[in-house]
């Protein structure tokens, strides 16, 4: 590590004052704002192109459930004028389409190094600059290293015995073919039935000889009600986007959607129900983000929840066995993420698409021919595993990060992840985080935009202060983790069992339920950092 050290910085006229690792929403926004602060930043993304997250998920169906016109970067005016979105929920070409766009118009690509995954990243704590150093053995030191992993990006594989074994075509949907699959009158198993999964199946159904959907959690979903936008809708998008931001930055997810002040149980159950006839007659997510308040805080007001979106699965799947499998029984409506989708409990009317619950008849082992179950064995052509993410600390714990002394973020987090104001992580100096643990999420790129700009005005200040490290102190870092505790405390989800509290079969000891996120509300959030910065930073050291 010392001789890559040194020849990384042999040409110490050139060496970066940044380093960004991922060229996703997150890093390419930072690259636009560490630009403006005159700085030289190398951004290292494993990647072939830009995009993150879609750049990697090119699945059939993949798409926003947000809105287009609340998704896209808010930093310039003439990029907001300019484009054209083409849907009101975009799917993932349009959108991999827009970020090659802005890469091109603010001249992105020239600071970034592509397929140049990121092996290791160690601190020195006598230069206080990190070495960062790929896969390939090439190393780069800067001063600050800025993680922009995104918290799904580490995806898994499940753990069941013969998976290598399989003699047809088999993919995980975060690593879908370029070219695509060809699906076409094949017989095609699929694994999952997360959001992902949802997109995928409602989409494959209509080409796929066979389709054969492995179950072990059914989700409740919503409709997404997706449609082109209209010229006339154009127009007045891009003549309301301040007013539409705005809109964002008031409601706790940064949704468009802002909680309704009523309680499900205060008001008459016909009143209830034609809420919700309506919530669910529309686009987005504001069945889930803007219900009645009660509804994710109280089990009754679940409950009741709960029972509505059962109905209408029921309504839609034809044969009543296969509707109950389809309707969760171990968590209420909305306590795991919420997918919205078109169509997906009509497949299963198919004649051609079959639904295995594998809590039934668990799975054994993929062979050669498919897979077998406790019951049977499915022939196969294609396999599909739609089985999720290593959420959030994930993609950390896949990179040798360690500190002063030689402490391990692993290691450290292995509990659970210890930041301040999840940007920062205590024991690790000049490590600043996008989207780490313990930040407000939701419409992401609006979390990103204002988790960046943070971090610019924290570079700002070190730059003008002449200030080379930059570090958590211990009791600001433990007085934002029983923040954090508190917030999630009071919410129906904390206690189910889901990426988003930490819970992943398929990795070795995440099996402990820990709050990932923040989950006080973006407005909140927002208005803890900012007192941070107007105080002038108190809560951290600098050196």
């Amino acid at each position: 590590m010392v001789a890559a050290a040194q020849q990384a910085d042999t040409n110490a006229s050139g060496r970066p004052e940044a380093i960004i690792i991922g060229a996703g929403i997150a890093g390419m926004y930072q690259l636009v704002r560490l630009r403006e602060l005159g700085m030289r930043v190398q951004v290292l993304e494993a990647g072939g192109d830009v995009g993150g997250t879609w750049y990697w998920n090119r699945y059939p169906g993949a798409r926003f459930d947000s809105e287009s016109w609340t998704y896209g970067y808010s930093f310039s005016a003439e990029l907001l004028q300019e484009w054209n979105w083409p849907e009101h929920f975009a799917a993932q070409p349009d959108t991999l389409r827009y970020l090659n766009h802005v890469a091109e118009r603010f001249d992105l690509r020239r600071d970034i190094r592509f397929n140049a995954r990121v092996n290791a990243a160690h601190f020195d704590d006598s230069t206080n600059a990190w070495t960062v150093t790929l896969e390939s053995g090439e190393a780069f030191c800067a001063p600050l290293l800025i993680s922009a992993l995104g918290p799904l990006s580490a995806h898994t594989l499940p753990n069941i015995p013969g998976r290598e074994s399989f003699a047809g075509t088999a993919h995980h949907t975060a690593r879908w073919p370029c070219a695509g699959v060809d699906l076409k009158d094949k017989r095609v198993g699929i694994i999952g039935t997360g959001a992902t999964a949802i997109q995928t199946i409602q989409t494959i159904a209509r080409e796929v000889g066979h389709l054969t959907v492995f179950q072990r959690t059914p989700n409740w979903a919503a409709p997404l009600h997706n449609r082109p936008i209209t010229a006339e809708e154009q127009l007045r998008i891009k003549a309301s986007y301040p007013e539409i931001f705005e809109r964002c930055r008031q409601t706790s997810t940064c949704f468009i959607h802002q909680t309704d002040p009523r309680k499900a149980l205060e008001v008459s159950a016909a009143e209830r129900e034609a809420f919700w006839e309506k919530l669910y007659a529309e686009p987005g997510f504001g069945i889930w983000v803007g219900n009645f308040q009660d509804v994710l805080v109280d089990a009754e007001a679940n409950a009741l929840a709960s029972a509505f979106m059962a109905k209408k699965i029921r309504e839609r799947v034809k044969d009543p066995t296969v509707a109950e499998k389809l309707i969760p029984k171990n968590h209420g409506f909305g306590t795991r993420r919420l997918p919205l989708e078109s169509g997906y409990f009509e497949v299963y009317n198919q004649p051609n698409v079959r639904l295995v619950d594998i809590n039934e008849t668990p799975i054994e082992c993929i062979t050669p021919r498919g897979i077998r179950t406790t019951a049977e064995e499915h022939e196969l052509d294609v396999l599909i595993y739609a089985t999720g993410f290593d959420g959030v600390t994930g993609p950390y714990d896949r990179i040798d990060i360690r500190g002063p002394g030689g402490l391990r973020l692993k290691d450290a987090w292995a509990d659970t992840p210890r930041t301040y104001l999840g940007m920062l992580a205590e024991g690790f100096p000049n490590l600043l985080m996008v989207l780490g643990p313990h930040t407000a999420r939701g419409n992401i790129p609006r979390n990103i935009e204002e988790i960046v700009d943070w971090l610019t005005g924290l570079v700002r200040h070190m730059r003008g202060h002449d200030q080379a490290r930059v570090e958590t102190r211990p009791e600001a870092v433990q007085e934002w983790a029983d923040h954090v505790e508190q917030a999630a405390a009071g919410l129906l989800f904390s206690q189910v069992r889901s990426w988003q509290t930490g819970v992943n079969r398929n990795v070795e000891g995440r099996d402990v339920l820990r709050v990932l996120g923040y989950y006080g509300g973006a407005v909140a959030y927002r208005r803890q950092v900012e007192a941070v910065a107007a105080g002038g930073y108190r809560e951290l050291r600098f050196g």
